[in-house]
């Protein structure tokens, strides 16, 4: 499995897909944070916190995850080597979970130089150190959990054609449905007795409440929050 992981990570970055990932996401995050003018300008709002890469990053990723897993099985079925991989000494779940963590892990990779901004605005705090720690590291734990969506929903996307661009768009309407598309179904007048399960059948709702900091486990409102967001994710997962 592990054999299988490095392969994959191999070829992203054997490749330019895994450095424009990096690059793309970074760059978008650096010019609206620093650049340009308006409400996600971190100089301009006089807040310190780092609010606009979790804004961000959850549209950046509904393009950029499905284009990082296009390919993990769509390519190998073109190509006719998943025959070849079924005969390796790994069952079905280790292949795809091989598949899973190299698509996470890329994912990983291109927010960890993020921890940049916020070591940035706790030294430019008045006083320093003048940022919400809990609520910043919460909202790092959410945009954890939604890659990891985005990257099941991207594999299943992969799983189901040979064609990668098929994939790719089929991946994104995927997780724009799960990201935003309940939230808009549940202002369906016919809906609205079951409102509130509709709603958190969808990711930004335990996203948005995981930005905040709602991470207390003493906390029972907190603690459900948490566990419906990790739901999300398996019921995407169990698709494979």
């Amino acid at each position: 499995m592990f054999t299988l992981l490095k392969k994959e990570l191999n070829s992203f970055f054997s490749s330019l897909t895994g450095y424009i990932v990096v690059i793309v996401f970074l760059l978008f995050n650096s010019l609206f944070m620093w650049v340009f003018k308006g409400q996600f300008n971190v100089l301009d709002s006089g807040y310190s916190n780092i609010e606009t890469i979790f804004v961000i990053a959850p549209w950046l990723f509904l393009f950029l995850v499905p284009a990082i897993c296009m390919g993990l099985f769509a390519n190998e079925k073109k190509t006719g080597t998943i025959e070849l991989l079924f005969t390796f000494p790994l069952t079905d779940l280790e292949i795809i979970l091989a598949k899973y963590f190299a698509g996470l892990l890329l994912v990983l990779f291109s927010i960890l130089p993020t921890l940049i901004y916020f070591y940035s605005i706790y030294s430019l705090g008045n006083p320093v150190g003048n940022i919400d720690t809990g609520g910043t590291f919460g909202s790092y734990i959410g945009l954890f959990f939604l890659s990891a969506i985005y990257v099941a929903i991207g594999i299943f996307a992969s799983s189901l054609t040979k064609n990668q661009i098929v994939a790719f768009i089929f991946g994104i309407f995927l997780c724009f449905f799960f990201f935003i598309g309940f939230e808009s179904m549940s202002e369906l007048y016919f809906l609205k007795d079951i409102e509130n399960i509709i709603i958190n059948l969808g990711i930004n709702e335990h996203y948005n409440s995981i930005s905040r900091g709602v991470v207390d486990k003493k906390a029972e409102n907190g603690r459900k929050k948490v566990f419906l967001f990790i739901g999300d994710f398996f019921i995407v997962f169990n698709f494979l």
